[in-house]
């Protein structure tokens, strides 16, 4: 049970898309009080217009002193490098830290010089924030490494089946992200007149989010990404063999028996979701439909990717760790 009457909460990176979905839900948050609110480095502090009567402090300028001696919790939307620098320190000062980049979520050292090279090894305990899957070891963890929107949605849909041996090798995911999941700092790709009417893969067998879901799921993927022009929302359609034998009823079995006690998982069955469906929310949709016994899955997840797939579920965890109401501040 939580012990704290209010949680002294420090967001860094909060001008960025996760950063002000962070600030927006943290501010009504009941158990939370958000001491600090500051950008992800040392320039001029800012107002945030969008959450006006939200949060009408300026965002300030990044200082690590001040999160790790004013907190009781650190949310970091910031860039993976910095990241990398300043998480094991202020988890190792006391604050518990959530972060929302991808610094820490691959265990392998191989993975993580090939991913994030700026990334240290460190003796600061490491969880990773799929609450789901790792609702138990959330409770006292110092450093909570939430995980990518892809993975989010993949591993969501995936790993029961998986764990319960229904499906065979060579799971395709062919994966579909609003232009926001690229971040706030423009570039060509994301520029309007390159990504308004049109659709593009990008990052085929190098994109770090496979290493990700590989990690997760114990088996190897192909993941295939594509950005689509829509602000937010992720659209996975997942395609895999099932075992011998395998019908609709170990499906439905396997995912339900999973996700029972989640409330953010919602089991849609052969009524596939779509991506307005979870638009501003923290809930996964997962649909499914097969040929016929031993053939073909298509599996669909959605999620928000600026919520379930970055704030909403760094939120979620940080619920989980001080003994809170899961759902408090989410719905």
């Amino acid at each position: 049970m939580n012990t704290y009457s209010r949680i002294r909460v420090g967001i860094a990176g909060a001008t960025g898309y996760a950063g002000v979905e962070l600030l927006r839900r943290l501010a009504k948050h009941p158990q939370a009080e958000v001491r600090l609110a500051m950008g992800s480095s040392a320039s001029e502090s800012k107002r945030v217009p969008a959450l006006g009567r939200i949060w009408d402090a300026p965002v300030e300028r990044f200082d690590v002193e001040r999160l790790a001696s004013e907190t009781d919790a650190v949310f970091l939307a910031v860039p993976d490098t910095l990241a990398a620098e300043v998480a094991p320190a202020l988890a190792q000062r006391g604050p518990r830290v959530f972060d929302l980049s991808g610094a820490f979520r691959l265990r392998s050292k191989a993975d993580r010089q090939k991913w994030y090279p700026h990334t240290p090894d460190v003796d600061v305990p490491v969880t990773y924030g799929l609450t789901e899957r790792y609702r138990d070891e959330l409770s006292g963890a110092p450093l909570v490494a939430c995980p990518g929107c892809y993975p989010t949605a993949a591993v969501l849909a995936l790993q029961p089946l998986v764990a319960a041996g229904l499906i065979q090798s060579g799971v395709i995911i062919d994966a579909k992200s609003g232009v926001s999941g690229a971040g706030k700092t423009p570039t060509e790709r994301t520029h309007f007149s390159e990504i308004h009417g049109s659709l593009a893969a990008y990052g085929v067998f190098a994109h770090r989010h496979a290493a990700e879901i590989e990690q997760e799921l114990g088996m190897e993927v192909t993941f295939v990404p594509h950005l689509v022009p829509l602000d937010r929302g992720i659209f996975e359609t997942i395609y895999a063999r099932l075992q011998p034998g395998v019908d609709a009823a170990a499906i439905e079995h396997a995912l339900t028996t999973a996700y029972a006690g989640s409330p953010f998982v919602r089991l849609t069955g052969s009524d596939l979701p779509e991506i307005k469906h979870v638009a501003h929310t923290n809930f996964c949709d997962i649909g499914w439909r097969l040929n016929r016994p031993g053939g073909q899955l298509v599996m669909v997840a959605c999620i928000d990717n600026l919520v379930k797939g970055a704030a909403g579920q760094a939120i979620q965890n940080f619920n989980v760790a001080f003994g809170l109401d899961e759902a408090m501040g989410l719905n």
